[in-house]
């Protein structure tokens, strides 16, 4: 019987009783005892869950091991008392449904150090073994020892407690070893034999724990193929570390082999792939609602639309008839308004108590009596209209508005200036005290008064002092508000009327009486007019419904500004001539029992509370012996109508009845700003209804259905009725959205009154006031119900039997997902169910909906207690999360903690929800602690995309057409066709051009090498250059054979130049390598090291500085320096020829190797032939125009690439004149390479994207200044950017921009495009002036939008510029003379229609000839340099780029007359992620995340084990840190329809990038897998 009476449905008692009557003999702990042993068979019993959990959490606090001495000590009878009666049956489901599931493991998500608020013992937390957070129950269980001797040193927490947390093993740091970095930790010294036996068990679990993690996880740990050996440590230097590290060419360089590992030695399997591992884990339940079929067109990713279930309860009552209340009665001597009652008590009864006002002590300050409210109103009045003017009008005449702006503990002054007002005909308009110039909501309230025209503001001298003030002494202007007069209305102030002068005291009429300010749950403010009839009436209605008489005491802890504080504590009160007590909320705070006190002492007879404020007096009442509440007839429960009031009416009335609190008189009520009071309970003596209340299903509710749950469940609701309709009201029920029908009786609706006193409008915005104070409910038949306008309430109910109102929600509260309504209360109070007290603030708890990928998504926000633990947070998070999931059946989206006192507060404690939604969307809540849950909850996905099968050969190739498209081809000029006076045609080896200039233009300036400030380092005639390669030349012939291998290791400049044509007269094959950086050695010089190795190379040749370098004791350190082949460096050459040059026997013979690493991280080396080498020279000669006549400036790096034939081979060939600018230059200069274009007038420049980047995010605020110093770009024709990637639209249309000012032609800056087959596919060089009228250019390169969800499919979709998913691309430049491109498909190798996405393949003859690696890869040599189309034109022997585009034919025509064909490239094939069946390309995530949020500097996107992976750069304080992950998470399901798994939030800096500007997303990836990018907080998405 027991249990069913607690679950409060066998008997029809009110849920008070039957506590009374076990509880008299019964201790607390015989009371769990026996609850336990009854409750036994119906919980479920779960195997290692700490039967406590399953049953209530009290006895969680004594069964954790609580520390010595700590907080959590604290009065035990408070607490258990309260949880004791708080809702049991809600805090049992909850319970029940926890136990249900088996604490799942959840990966805790790891912050840095300082983040984190803690206490000193978490300084020496030693590394964690790992992540597994186990079950509490069972764990504590094994792990409980003997012994709690405090730490040496530290008093704090016992060596058991420590030890828990080891075996738990959730990280909080995630450094790559905690102990090592920070200074704080230190090994745990243990003294006796006990505590050392102890730690030996504790750590054995904890190894063992360990180990079986190891052993479970590395399956998963073998899946990517390419965790390699060397792994990026990221540098802590402020430059981006160029990227260093190299993934591992091939299978025989990787020498970890048993265990893959990471540099420093780290497991791959540590704690981010456990952690990683356990996410996994947690996913692979199924979601509930499963993911429908449906068909989706292939380009329309239709978003999954939620089906209604057909199994979903549906109203089955008959249609609601209106509910009328009684009729008003009519009262004799009733005053015609409210002033005229205010003369008749202030004339008749002048020494009447009206109101006494306390201080913060709880001490009586004032007693304002009838008469002095009369007299003191009358000479506010008078001077309001006589003595205040401005340029001798008067300021202010009837009927205008007035501010009236009191603190809350001064009714006294606020009463009289109200009434005062009402006196002078003006229309008063109370609001809060703007404490700062950011209050939450302030703006907001601005608004209402500049709409009501508000000019003046009452306030009182000691508010006014307390104002913020602007310099000139005034009050200062708050955000958002008009100008205002500050009127102070102490008595010196206000002048007393002359005899003649009497207010006029007119009947109640319809004009405004005053304006009460409400807040919409978007946070708008609106103003709801109330007028002088509506005042009374209500007033009459109150009076009549609750039974009031004259001259009675009532207490009110309400604010007397507005709603019920005002309707009975300033406005009845007067009517009735009673007198209040008035409770500030102040004191409130500081003693809780206050009015409770106050009730004893006035003997009062009604008091006027919210259940917070039983719930809080319920915490307090320990010692208070000697109060009684027997001289209650009404305790009025003024937000009676949240459907959590119950459980403080219930749990309140169990302690005070021992004082005299009889139950019938606690009366809830219901009421809102725009209907004023709905229904109230009334009083015993007016012989109403016993009280009701409904145990109502959850699910239902869900669906606006009203079931009486009858079955055991967990998830119900139990709501008491607000009692009857107010007298002369009319009220009925309509469904919520829509056209407002009548509900049915068993149906949930918003409640809608007719009555002579509710408001009548919203102030200035009459479309709102049509639709919710005109209100005409209709039948199911669609006529009308009555001739009446309707006013909505906002409140959620249905009508039970006797007529009873019950509200089970509010519609500020709403919230629908997935078609289901929910309501905030509700899924606060199951939050608060999870043992509340420990961690979060049981006040401070906000839930509201976000709209994410159109859906509502439920987000709860709680303070956090300073004393919590990140691991006691992180578990009471997850509980929350399993707890809301199972009793409301709605997975939350994201919950966030927050530091204690950080939420904005609503003007009478509370949380002002909008203003939290506001700032979780902009990201400036600065949680402590984030859990997302968004695989949960997210059901709306696209479905994954099954690949269709493609078109094969069969699908008709005929001519140029395929699938009725022209074939996707394009190609340069034809070179044999270009008749021109090229010299150096005749030469097939390019050291013979050299040798050819040295002897023809000896003198001719080939090269000038400009230093940081500008000024030339060095330069090179053709006849220097010649002489110096013949001196590196003599030095290698004696020691090294033809053919052997050379590393040139030299910081860019001359020397390198001169070294490689001095291996080619050797008959060496040069290999240029970037030299290490001397401050970054760790991660540079083993990328040295490697290419050394990976090329064969026999000998390097360098500079000596380098050289000491290589050898160097910090060398020794990354690298082993007894391996390096031999070392000579070429600073002091013997000034002697060769003995005669080396002559290949072939042009097809190997000039050079070009070593790069590319994006992924693979270091690729490939081969250049000499016929390969020559031609590419005079395709870059004739394409970019280049004769000895010319200069051309060149920032980029000289060591692969386009870059490598640009500052080394294509001088030489043309003899043209190249300024080289080094681009490490630029990070002391940043306007070193404009400032040289400008001083040598250069038309033709190169640059890479880093260089651009330098330049606009260096120069972008100095360009005056760069004007002053005579820098013009005007001269330039042509900038090319030189890249292996799409191009970067953003940053070279803000790179224009910006030096527009400096001259710079907007159509000058073009891309060029080359890869690892082919380093020059495109380059655009644009002609302007005469060259182009000649008809030698081609046309502007073009843009074209595409819709980004088509190239998911791999299709190309064109759109309008500004259209939704709209990508921006532009061509990549004009195709090179000579080369041929045409577009495949990556699977059939089947040529592509114009304008179809696919593989562009490329044949030229500067193809590569090949892969230079290791073993000779011949299989990926084959496939990449030697392909042939599958049919089609099967002859042609073609080179596959590795990356993605689409070929155009455009309107425009090229030199020739024939049209423009425009290569666009979208990305490399190796960097797209391939995740739900769709293909993505990282830079368009990454572009979605840094628009994200102002503080995200740099993203970074990869995926590890299908789970994608976001890396931000923080550009900002770590408090910052948090906000970004729902931001992340957000902006990446809207816009790709994906689930981010992990975000990862490190420091500026981290994400490497290579000396192209280009992310080294691989490396990344291995950084963040071994656990070494020391990110400030990495969030685990469940």
């Amino acid at each position: 019987l027991l249990v069913k009476a607690l679950r409060g449905k066998m008997f029809p008692l009110p849920q008070t009783n039957y506590l009374l009557n076990v509880s008299w003999d019964i201790t607390q702990k015989g009371y769990e005892k026996k609850r336990g042993k009854l409750l036994a068979p119906y919980v479920p019993q779960i195997q290692g869950v700490d039967p406590s959990l399953q049953i209530d959490n009290r006895i969680q606090a004594s069964s954790q091991s609580v520390l010595p001495g700590s907080k959590h000590n604290r009065s035990r009878a408070a607490n258990t008392r309260d949880e004791r009666f708080r809702s049991d049956l809600h805090t049992e489901a909850v319970q029940a449904a926890l136990a249900k599931y088996k604490e799942r493991k959840m990966p805790m998500p790891s912050k840095r150090r300082s983040v984190l608020v803690q206490s000193s013992v978490e300084a020496c937390t030693p590394p964690d073994t790992s992540s597994a957070s186990e079950d509490e129950g069972s764990l504590r269980r094994q792990g409980r020892l003997a012994t709690s001797t405090p730490y040496q040193g530290h008093g704090h927490p016992s060596v058991e407690h420590w030890f828990n947390r080891v075996i738990q093993g959730s990280s909080t740091s995630s450094s790559a070893s905690s102990t090592s970095s920070h200074p704080g930790g230190r090994s745990v010294t243990t003294t006796t034999n006990t505590t050392s036996h102890a730690a030996l068990n504790a750590n054995a679990a904890a190894t063992a724990l360990a180990d079986f993690m190891a052993h479970t996880q590395l399956d998963n740990h073998s899946a990517p193929p390419d965790v390699t050996g060397l792994s990026e440590r990221s540098s802590l230097h402020t430059e981006r570390p160029q990227v260093a590290s190299v993934r591992g060419v091939s299978r025989g360089y990787n020498h970890h082999t048993s265990v893959m590992e990471t540099a420093d030695g780290v497991p791959v399997n540590s704690r981010v792939s456990s952690k990683i591992q356990q996410l996994l884990n947690t996913l692979k339940r199924p979601k509930r609602p499963p993911l429908r079929e449906f068909f989706v067109d292939d380009f329309e990713e239709l978003l999954d639309v939620q089906q209604p279930d057909p199994n979903q309860p549906k109203p089955e009552g008959q249609h609601m008839s209106p509910l009328e209340g009684e009729p008003l009665g009519v009262v004799n001597n009733w005053p015609p308004s409210l002033p005229a009652a205010l003369h008749r008590w202030g004339t008749t009864q002048p020494k009447s108590p009206c109101l006494t006002a306390l201080d913060n002590g709880g001490k009586a300050v004032y007693t304002l009596t009838y008469g002095k409210l009369w007299t003191r109103s009358q000479k506010l009045a008078y001077t309001l209209l006589n003595k205040l003017s401005t340029r001798n009008e008067p300021l202010l005449v009837p009927g205008d508005r007035v501010a009236l702006v009191f603190p809350n503990n001064d009714p006294v002054m606020f009463m009289v200036a109200f009434y005062g007002c009402l006196l002078a005909e003006l229309v008063p308009v109370p609001i809060e005290v703007p404490l700062t110039r950011k209050d939450a909501g302030s703006q907001q309230i601005g608004f209402l008064l500049g709409s009501c025209g508000v000019t003046l503001a009452l306030t009182t001298d000691a508010c006014q002092k307390g104002l913020p003030k602007a310099q000139t002494g005034e009050v200062a202007t708050f955000k958002g508000w008009p100008r205002l007069l500050w009127f102070v209305t102490d008595g010196k102030h206000v002048v007393k009327p002359p005899k003649d002068w009497h207010p006029p005291i007119r009947e109640a009429s319809n004009d405004i009486a005053y304006i009460e300010y409400k807040t919409s749950k978007e946070g708008s403010t609106m103003g709801i007019t109330v007028s002088h009839s509506a005042m009374l009436v209500h007033c009459h209605a109150l009076t009549q419904a609750c039974g009031y008489t004259e001259a009675e005491t009532i207490t009110n802890v309400l604010d007397f500004k507005r709603e019920a504080g005002l309707w009975h504590g300033v406005l009845t009160s007067v009517m009735n001539r009673m007198h209040v007590i008035s409770i500030p909320y102040s004191l409130m705070k500081v003693n809780p029992l206050s009015w409770i006190q106050k009730v004893h002492t006035y003997k009062a007879r009604v008091a006027v509370v919210k259940s917070r404020d039983m719930h809080w007096s319920l915490l307090a009442q320990r010692d208070q012996r000697d109060i009684s509440l027997s001289s209650l007839r009404m305790l009025i429960v003024a937000d009676g109508a949240n459907p959590w009031s119950i459980s403080s009416c219930d749990a309140f009335l169990n302690v005070f009845q021992a004082r005299g609190l009889r139950p019938e008189v606690i009366c809830p009520c219901a009421s809102s700003s725009e209907a004023m009071t709905v229904a109230i309970r009334r009083p015993p003596e007016m012989g109403v209804p016993p009280p009701g209340k409904a145990v109502l299903s959850m699910g239902g509710l869900s669906h606006s259905v009203i079931r009486v749950d009858t079955e055991e469940k967990l998830s119900v609701l139990t709501v008491q009725d607000v009692g009857q309709v107010m007298p002369g009201a009319l009220v009925c029920v309509v469904r919520v959205e829509g056209t407002p029908y009548i509900c049915q009786t068993d149906e949930v609706g918003e409640i809608c009154v007719s009555s002579g006193c509710t408001g009548v409008a919203y102030y200035g915005l009459p479309g709102m006031t049509k639709n919710l104070f005109e209100t005409i409910p209709v039948t199911s038949s669609g006529i009308p119900i009555s001739d009446r306008p309707f006013t909505r309430t906002s409140l959620l109910g249905f009508v039970g039997p006797d007529s009873l109102v019950f509200v089970v929600g509010k519609m500020d509260g709403l919230m629908v997902v997935s078609g289901r309504r929910h309501n905030a209360d509700d899924v606060v109070a199951t939050a608060l169910a999870v043992e509340p007290m420990k961690f979060v603030y049981r006040g401070r708890i906000a839930v509201f909906s976000v709209s994410v990928l159109h859906d509502e998504r439920i987000v709860v926000v709680a303070e956090q207690r300073p004393d919590a633990s990140e691991e006691d947070s992180f578990q009471w998070m997850s509980r929350v999360l399993q707890a809301i999931d199972s009793i409301h059946q709605v997975g939350v989206y994201c919950l966030a903690l927050v530091p204690a006192n950080t939420l904005p507060k609503a003007p009478l404690g509370g949380i002002h929800i909008s203003e939290t939604k506001q700032r979780f969307l902009e990201g400036a809540l600065h949680p402590c602690n984030v859990l997302m849950c968004p695989h949960t909850c997210v059901t709306n996905l696209p479905k994954p995309r099954q690949k269709q099968p493609e078109v094969g050969p069969a699908s008709m190739i005929v001519g140029n057409l395929v699938a009725g498209k022209r074939i996707a081809q394009a190609c340069g000029r034809d070179v044999t066709q270009l008749e021109d006076n090229d010299q150096a045609r005749k030469f097939l080896y390019i050291q013979d051009v050299l040798q050819w200039r040295a002897q023809a233009t000896p003198d001719h300036p080939l090269f000038l090498v400009l230093n940081a400030k500008g000024t030339v380092a060095s330069t090179a005639s053709c006849l220097q250059l010649h002489k110096r390669a013949e001196r590196v030349a003599a030095a290698l012939m004696g020691r090294l054979n033809t053919g052997d291998h050379v590393a040139l290791v030299y910081p860019p400049g001359i020397e390198l130049i001169a070294t490689f044509y001095g291996c080619l007269y050797a008959g060496c094959v040069p290999v240029t390598v970037r030299p290490p950086h001397p401050q970054n050695l760790a991660t540079t010089l083993p990328t040295v090291k490697m290419i050394v190795e990976v090329s064969k190379s026999v000998c390097i040749l360098t500079t000596q500085a380098i050289m000491k370098l290589l050898k160097s004791k910090e060398a020794a350190a990354a690298v082993d320096v007894k391996s390096w082949p031999m070392v000579l460096d070429t600073d002091d050459l013997p000034r002697k020829k060769s003995p005669q040059m080396y002559k290949p026997p072939t042009p097809e013979m190997l000039a050079y190797l070009d070593f790069s690493v590319s994006t992924t991280g693979i270091l690729a080396g490939v081969k250049m032939s000499h016929t390969a080498t020559s031609a590419l020279c005079r395709s870059i000669k004739l394409q970019c125009e280049l004769y000895p006549s010319r200069q051309i400036a060149i920032c980029l790096d000289p060591y692969c690439g386009l870059g490598f034939a640009l500052w080394c081979l294509c001088s030489v060939y043309s003899g043209h004149q190249s300024i080289l600018v080094p681009p490490l230059e630029l990070e002391s200069n940043a306007s070193l390479w404009l400032a040289a274009v400008s001083q040598y007038k250069v038309r033709v420049t190169f640059c890479s994207y880093s260089v651009m980047e330098m330049c606009t995010k260096g120069l972008g605020s100095q360009t005056e200044a760069l004007r002053l110093r005579n820098v013009n770009l005007s001269c330039v024709r042509t900038c090319m950017v030189v890249a292996e990637e799409r191009p970067r639209i953003a940053l070279t249309q803000s790179f224009s921009k910006i030096f527009k000012d400096l001259g710079l032609s907007p159509r000058a800056v073009s891309t060029t495009f080359g890869c690892r087959v082919n380093v020059a596919i495109c380059l655009q060089p644009n002609r302007l002036g005469k060259l182009a009228e000649q008809g030698t250019a081609g046309p502007d390169p073009t843009t074209v939008y595409v819709d980004m969800r088509a190239l998911r499919h791999d299709r190309v979709r064109l759109v309008e510029r500004g259209s939704p998913h709209s990508l921006p691309l532009m061509e990549s430049g004009k195709i090179l003379p000579g080369v041929k491109v045409i577009i495949a498909n990556t699977e059939t190798k089947g040529p592509l229609g114009d304008s179809h996405l696919g593989e562009i393949w490329v044949s030229s003859p500067h193809n590569a000839t090949g892969y230079y690696t290791v073993y000779g890869e011949e299989a990926l040599h084959a496939d990449h340099f030697n392909t042939k189309l599958s049919f089609g034109d099967t002859q042609t022997v073609w080179a596959r780029t590795g990356y993605l585009g689409f070929l155009r034919r455009t309107e425009l025509t090229d030199a020739s007359g024939e049209r423009h064909d425009a290569l666009y490239v979208v990305g490399s094939l190796d960097e797209t992620l391939e995740l739900r069946g769709m293909r993505y390309h990282p830079i368009d995530i990454e572009t979605s995340v840094i628009r994200s949020h102002k503080s995200i500097a740099e993203c970074a996107v990869f995926t590890w084990t299908n789970l994608l992976v976001v890396v931000v750069e923080l550009e900002g304080s770590e408090q910052e840190a948090l906000d970004l992950v729902a931001l992340v998470t957000n902006v990446v399901l809207e816009e790709h329809y994906l689930i981010v798994g992990v975000v990862v939030v490190v420091d500026p800096g981290v994400i490497p990038i290579n000396s192209r500007g280009e992310k080294q997303r691989m490396h990344l990836r291995d950084g963040f897998l071994a656990d070494q990018l020391d990110p400030i907080y990495v969030a685990y998405n469940m």
